[in-house]
């Protein structure tokens, strides 16, 4: 429960600190964001109190009312009362609780075939196609940014780069192993397998957020490999790019041209130094974080696909669905919307105040 006075006499003495000349210029700039921020919360809370006095003189005159063609005037001023209260409120949650700063950037999903040999590789190709197909119902952009094909046409690891509004916010929640059990393609008793995937769920860095030296980077090219049009294996369009001193290594072929890979290459290299200095941080912030919810090289199970039931489990809700054959599709945004409401609830127990 918030202490409005404690708020208010918090938001006075900025006030005269910000107004004082003794204040130190370098102080100025924090206070002035915290005075700013006191400020949204007391003009929320002052509507909050205007509406609710509203709302009820409006419930009292309607009980008071004698007049028939009154009654839905009162009803409608009320319903719409109603709803700039409700949303006011959702306003000043979104203050209390501020989501990830990072939800709404594109992403790139990284997916890697586990244990489970040629099985592993080919649900590793089915998460990569249910991903596809959940973004563009989405209306986001897919693209393959690189990939590694089996010989059964599943995938060592693939990489897309999913591009729209909130993708991350979305996404983020998927990274760590996802267990699929079912009788392979390749075994000829009939005998229920069990094969993993891992799946890195990274933002997409901005410029501005960090730079890289050139002096850091080697970049090799080489022809494109796989399938992917009469221009492959043609010219050295391919490019990998090794930063020295991580030892990260990216690398992508999926354009035409060698310039737009090597742009496309720089982006997911900048994104995975931007998630490894996101993991150090958090790491520092809260070790015990760490452990509870992960952050790095997550070994816990997400969720798991159980083919034979046409079941699949997200353990990170404790939610179970009988629809798996329509989930591997695409249709997984009931698991996601129970995990992004699980991180606003995880956010209410902790407000910025």
């Amino acid at each position: 429960m918030l202490n409005w006075e404690e708020i208010q006499k918090r938001y006075d003495e900025l006030t005269q600190l910000l107004s004082s000349p003794a204040t130190e210029s370098s102080k100025r700039h924090i206070y002035q964001k915290e005075h700013s921020y006191l400020s949204t919360l007391l003009n929320k809370q002052a509507d909050i109190k205007s509406l609710e006095q509203q709302i009820q003189q409006t419930k009292e005159q309607a009980q008071t009312n004698t007049d028939a063609e009154l009654a839905p005037l009162f009803e409608a001023e009320l319903q719409d009362l109603e709803i700039r209260y409700k949303a006011i409120i959702e306003q000043l949650e979104s203050l209390l609780f501020p989501p990830d700063p990072l939800d709404d950037r594109s992403v790139f999903l990284e997916i890697r075939a586990g244990t489970g040999g040629q099985e592993a590789a080919l649900f590793a190709g089915d998460l990569a196609r249910m991903y596809t197909n959940y973004a563009l119902t989405k209306g986001w952009k897919v693209s393959i940014a690189d990939a590694s094909q089996t010989e059964l046409k599943g995938f060592r690891e693939i990489i897309l780069h999913i591009e729209g509004k909130d993708v991350f916010g979305h996404l983020k929640h998927e990274s760590g192993v996802h267990r699929v059990q079912r009788v392979p393609q390749t075994e000829t008793s009939g005998r229920v397998h069990t094969s993993t995937a891992t799946i890195a769920v990274m933002p997409e860095a901005e410029e501005v957020e960090l730079s890289i030296n050139p002096t850091d980077l080697r970049i090799d090219t080489y022809r494109a490999g796989g399938a992917g049009g009469q221009h492959v294996n043609k010219t050295d369009s391919a490019v990998r790019i090794t930063h020295m001193p991580t030892g990260l290594v990216v690398a992508c072929q999926d354009e035409r041209s060698q310039h737009k890979n090597k742009a496309k290459a720089m982006k997911m290299l900048q994104s995975r130094l931007f998630a490894l200095q996101r993991e150090k941080h958090e790491e520092e912030m809260s070790k015990k974080r760490k452990e509870m919810v992960g952050t790095g090289e997550r070994a816990e199970k997400v969720r798991t696909y159980n083919f034979p039931q046409n079941r699949v489990t997200d353990h990170q809700v404790e939610m179970t669905l009988k629809n798996l054959d329509r989930f591997i599709e695409g249709a997984i945004d009931e698991v996601i919307q129970a995990l992004r409401e699980k991180e606003r609830e995880d956010r209410r127990k902790n407000p910025v105040l």
